[in-house]
């Protein structure tokens, strides 16, 4: 829903496919220029058809004007809509003005699965042998965990060390089978509380994964900075309730909290975050595996079963 004196209003994402709709809001004064605090231009790039792209685009001062450091033609490249991206840039756009992190929409989509969206121009740089690695082991990421269901899933992605190291820095101790035979079967009949200790730990390549499919245990900041000393981790807890939160520790400080796993780049990033973003987009546990340079080759070190259960000893992991 949208205000009611721009001309948008009871529009919702479905109506930017809408084109004869949206042509006759525009014709009885809608404004081409804004929508719901933002741009309708940037809004149709990413839900809209290459018609209403065309239509919004064809009326609007500037194909290129920015929202939060983006333009139209970033948002269609970013979300995958590459019907959209050549209808911007038939309207004007250009595909090479560098935005977020020094990459250019154009530059960006190099790394995206659509490399020939655009014609690369005389004398623009294409991808570095290590940014088209790091675009190629993200995609085999994605390809590799598949679409799993990982909501309410807690999760510690460890560079460097194995499964039995990560257990010998969190003192943790083998879980006896009984701990877990009943709580696989259903977790949610236990007090969170109760099964909070219970973690699952396995060695990948690079280094290993905690796991907890119940809760949030693995990223609580405690469990981050033990994990982390002299090397560097990536915490993410899937909340049910408000989606997907990262954490960063790196030799035992917490640097990053708060953080949008799988969400789109923004603005402020470095390069190497901005492109693992887009490589990763809608995809958190493939973005936490790739920060720490974890490589698994299928998703049971996050679904389980695990190299091994241990249960975390009691203590106050927030308080460090």
């Amino acid at each position: 829903m949208t205000g009611r004196n721009d001309g948008w209003a009871n529009t919702d994402w479905r109506s930017w496919q809408d084109h004869d709709d949206i042509r006759r809001r525009l014709d009885e004064g809608a404004d081409p220029e804004r929508w719901g605090g933002g741009r309708a231009l940037h809004r149709a790039a990413v839900f809209g058809s290459p018609e209403v792209v065309a239509e919004l685009a064809g009326r609007v001062a500037d194909v290129d004007a920015l929202d939060a450091g983006s333009t139209a033609l970033w948002e269609a490249v970013v979300a995958g809509r590459p019907d959209n991206a050549r209808a911007l840039v038939d309207a004007g756009a250009d595909p090479w003005r560098p935005l977020m992190g020094g990459w250019s929409p154009g530059r960006l989509s190099l790394a995206g699965p659509t490399p020939d969206l655009f014609a690369v121009p005389q004398g623009e740089r294409g991808l570095t042998e290590a940014e088209r690695a790091t675009a190629q082991e993200g995609r085999r990421l994605v390809a590799a965990l598949g679409d799993l269901y990982y909501d309410g899933t807690g999760l510690a992605c460890v560079a460097g060390i194995d499964a039995a190291e990560a257990i010998r820095r969190l003192e943790a101790r083998p879980a006896r089978a009984a701990e877990v035979a009943g709580l696989l079967e259903d977790p949610y009949e236990y007090d969170l509380e109760e099964i909070l200790p219970i973690i699952g730990v396995t060695t990948v390549p690079g280094g290993c994964v905690v796991t907890q499919p119940w809760g949030y245990a693995p990223a609580m900041t405690g469990v981050l900075i033990r994990l982390s000393a002299g090397t560097v981790c990536y915490g993410l807890y899937a909340n049910p309730k408000s989606g997907d939160q990262g954490s960063t520790a790196r030799d035992g400080v917490i640097e990053g909290s708060d953080l949008h796993p799988g969400g789109a780049p923004d603005v402020g990033d470095t390069p190497e975050e901005v492109l693992a973003s887009y490589v990763c987009h809608h995809h958190a546990v493939a973005y936490s595996c790739a920060y720490a340079g974890l490589r698994p080759t299928d998703p049971r070190p996050v679904v389980g079963p695990p190299d091994m259960w241990a249960a975390l000893p009691r203590r106050d992991y927030w308080d460090h």
